[in-house]
């Protein structure tokens, strides 16, 4: 495989990595009991996504 001819140079490599970084998750709070959920998700909490009981929880005593 051949090699590259010249160095990059590092304006050219900063450059390319502009769009690599670590991006913060959305957040919201769940319409039924307040917590923050991830988007598109269920509720850990209590089970609801949308409105709707989508996860029955099991209640431990």
């Amino acid at each position: 495989m051949p090699n590259p001819k010249r160095k990059h140079s590092k304006q050219r490599r900063d450059k390319r990595r502009t769009h690599d970084k670590a991006l913060v998750p959305t957040v919201a709070k769940c319409n039924n009991c307040g917590s923050s959920v991830l988007y598109h998700r269920v509720c850990p909490d209590c089970g609801y996504y949308r409105g709707k009981l989508a996860i029955e929880k099991v209640v431990k005593a």
